[in-house]
């Protein structure tokens, strides 16, 4: 019997899996000055990718793909399922349920759509060795649409991509599209990503690179510029391409003092402002003093650091967040959902060393990192909704599909999976 043609879905699987991140990661950012209509758009294009990867997963099961598979190192997204189980119960004492249950919703959605998202893949790959799918690819395209629009951007509407901090001193990309720090971490992540991407297309991965690096740099992000500074630095030690090797260092060495003085100590508080976290460090002190001691196992409810909407201490400035992932979720869920939260990071860096010379090694990484830094100065991996959630998400899933999940296929899996075979003539091994 002739094999048929792989069907439309199957032959631009890739192609379609990068449009689908690219739209997710663009629904954090804000496209207008009117709340309800960033909400609007916010809500339709995130919930929008779960549904359309939710039917490209099922989809594949139905074209005969086995969809079945052998799970492994499941602590780490077991302890993010209970800390998001936390977070719903926290609903019940929250000084604001509406607005907890809204950064609920989003971040469990953000979960299922990870989870989608790697199945699909791995489903994709298992099937069609020939034309695996690779995570590094498929983000670095996803990230590269986002960094030429805010090039532009910054050329053509500098009113509208620029924000002026320090009364208008200070000039940062991101305007009110998106934070500098939380652009920042996306542009170094996407840095990462092209370095690794030069090594399957030299042309557009140095093109990728460049643009990353232009848009750190004008977000004037300390601590995205320290975290391009620890990815590098890691990756360009494991590279076994000398000449590569030679090209960074000789970057490296040129743009480290670059990146120390004009971001680092770009202020005129120099060292003693960089000490203090740019006035983060008394506030958190205020919030160890003040604020958890009044709610100190389960805290104030799901994203909420107090019985109001900002947190205020004695001698410190006025926040609606901590500035700090690990202080933001021990204010939202106590020390019990800082407990869990501790023991998912710990868990993920583990299923990580456990698996470090995997190909998803170096991909993790890439993303670890800038997530990692950023969470000690911004929202992070347990904050408000933001695409380092999503990132985080990813990792701490990332190895949990085991590929030897053929040997637990049934008998009447073990037949369809051999007629989807026949079908496209493919060679696949039960």
């Amino acid at each position: 019997m002739k094999a048929k043609r792989l069907p439309f879905l199957l032959r631009n699987m890739e192609l379609l899996l990068i449009l689908i991140l690219l739209i997710m990661i663009f629904g954090y950012f804000s496209i207008a000055e009117e709340k309800i209509i960033n909400q609007v758009f916010k809500t339709i294009s995130r919930v929008g990718m779960l549904g359309v990867i939710a039917l490209v997963f099922f989809r594949l099961g139905g074209l005969g793909c086995s969809i079945s598979f052998s799970y492994r190192h499941l602590a780490a997204p077991f302890l993010y399922v209970l800390y998001l189980v936390l977070g719903f119960a926290s609903l019940l004492w929250s000084s604001d349920w509406q607005y907890s249950a809204l950064q609920w919703f989003m971040n469990t959605e953000s979960f299922v759509f990870v989870v989608l998202f790697a199945h699909v893949v791995a489903v994709y790959n298992r099937h069609f060795p020939e034309r695996t799918i690779n995570l590094v690819k498929v983000f670095a395209w996803a990230t590269f649409p986002i960094m030429i629009t805010f090039i532009i951007g910054s050329f053509a509407e500098p009113e509208t991509f620029y924000r002026g901090m320090r009364g208008g001193v200070e000039q940062r990309l991101g305007g009110l599209i998106m934070n500098p720090n939380e652009l920042g971490m996306l542009s170094s992540l996407s840095a990462a990503l092209s370095y690794m991407f030069i090594g399957k297309n030299k042309f557009w991965g140095i093109l990728m690179m460049i643009a990353s690096i232009f848009v750190l740099v004008a977000t004037s992000s300390r601590s995205s510029a320290i975290g391009f500074l620890l990815i590098m630095g890691i990756l360009i030690l494991q590279s076994h391409n000398k000449k590569l090797k030679i090209v960074l260092i000789g970057g490296a060495i040129v743009a480290v003092p670059l990146l120390v003085r004009f971001v680092i100590f770009k202020d005129a508080g120099g060292i003693e402002e960089v000490m203090s976290m740019t006035g983060r460090v008394p506030f958190w002190t205020a919030l160890l003093n003040e604020g958890i001691v009044h709610e100190p196992f389960l805290g104030y409810g799901y994203m909420r650091i107090n019985y109001t909407d900002y947190f205020q201490g004695l001698y410190t400035y006025p926040a609606r967040m901590t500035h700090n992932t690990f202080m933001q979720v021990l204010m939202n869920l106590g020390f019990i959902g800082l407990f869990i939260a501790f023991w998912n990071v710990v868990t993920t860096v583990r299923n990580f060393w456990k698996e470090r010379n995997s190909t998803y090694g170096p991909f993790f990484i890439a993303l670890f990192i800038p997530v990692i830094t950023n969470s000690f100065t911004e929202f992070g991996i347990f904050g408000d909704a933001n695409f380092g959630i999503l990132f985080w998400q990813f990792l701490t899933t990332l190895f949990i599909l085991d590929p030897a999940a053929s040997k637990t296929l049934s008998q009447v899996q073990k037949l369809r999976l051999s007629k989807f075979s026949k079908r496209y003539n493919l060679i696949y091994k039960n």
